[in-house]
């Protein structure tokens, strides 16, 4: 496709037929029009999208320095800003925490 564009070198990841790549702009007008239809939260930007993106990695036990990797932030705290966890994650986190807290008090053999 990108050769009918006439954009070979071009790194953007949507490029069009009319630019070398489409706006955010553009972007965020088009989920807006299909946000608002489906009457989802008006905070909802195409951004969301990144976010939630790094939630779902997180969620799903990827490796955090994985995660900051695939999102290209230089800093840890960068990418946690954009974590928005479920608090059913958060419980089961803080559940193993304390097991495994309570566990290595116990010894082997006396765990919960």
């Amino acid at each position: 496709m990108r050769p009918l564009l006439g954009e070979d070198n071009n790194p953007a990841l949507w490029p069009s037929e009319r630019a070398p790549r489409i706006a955010n702009k553009q972007l965020n007008r088009r989920l807006a029009a299909y946000r608002d239809a489906l009457g989802m939260d008006p905070a909802l930007d195409f951004h969301s999208l990144r976010r939630a993106y790094v939630t779902h990695l997180i969620e799903d036990g990827y490796d955090a320095r994985f995660v900051q990797e695939q999102v290209g932030h230089d800093h840890a705290s960068t990418t946690s800003i954009y974590t928005c966890v479920s608090s059913d994650y958060r419980t089961r986190t803080l559940r193993r925490a304390l097991d495994a807290t309570i566990d290595e008090a116990l010894g082997p053999g006396k765990g919960a």
